[in-house]
């Protein structure tokens, strides 16, 4: 038997790339002497098939950021528990959840032009749609902070999504999972913050 089964799958690279410009915090991924070392970033994707980021120099996972190593990255969107009670038919519960897990090669960028022109560049399509902030290339409070980041990108050498969305139910059942996945992300987040926050 297959694993994960293939209609858990969606191997469309532009559904994956809509994953990761909603959601570009991602989770890399990399290993040293059989030690996993993770970060969570913001990357962004360039039409050329990179991933494009930061790190802070004095993170210990900066200098396994270059040389052209193997890295894998995750990308997460939403996800939800799904009770047997939305569907039509009986069924038992489930959880459902979409990610996109990528491997690629990671290069350093030592050139502090093209880091700030990257950094420009992360800050213009975060503040999608409605840019209320730019960052200027000539910004005195970057132009201090560049000796503290080191730049990178991941060229992505495999793609995987991960779509579990309730693809192996019945129609109805497909559009009720798709229904409590949007309620729950909505109630969840704000329950979560009245508690935290």
């Amino acid at each position: 038997m297959q694993y994960p089964p293939k209609h858990h799958q969606d191997d469309t690279i532009s559904h994956m790339i809509e994953v990761i410009k909603t959601y570009p915090l991602a989770t890399i991924i990399s290993v040293k002497d059989n030690n996993p070392f993770i970060t969570h970033l913001p990357l962004i994707y360039h039409e050329s098939g990179k991933l494009i980021g930061h790190i802070d120099k004095y993170n210990p996972q900066a200098e396994l950021l270059n040389n052209n190593k193997e890295i894998t990255v995750i990308f997460s969107g939403p996800q939800c528990y799904i009770s047997p009670s939305v569907y039509t038919t009986t069924q038992l519960p489930t959880w459902n959840y979409i990610k996109v897990h990528l491997k690629g090669n990671v290069t350093a960028i030592t050139n502090e032009n093209i880091i700030k022109h990257s950094l420009v560049d992360m800050t213009r399509f975060l503040e999608q749609p409605d840019n209320k902030y730019q960052l200027s290339i000539d910004n005195s409070r970057m132009h201090g902070l560049i000796n503290y980041i080191v730049g990178f990108e991941i060229e992505i050498t495999h793609w995987e999504g991960k779509f579990k969305l309730s693809q192996d139910k019945k129609p109805n059942d497909v559009a009720n999972a798709r229904a409590e996945l949007l309620r729950a992300n909505q109630d969840s987040i704000k329950a979560f913050l009245d508690k935290v926050f």
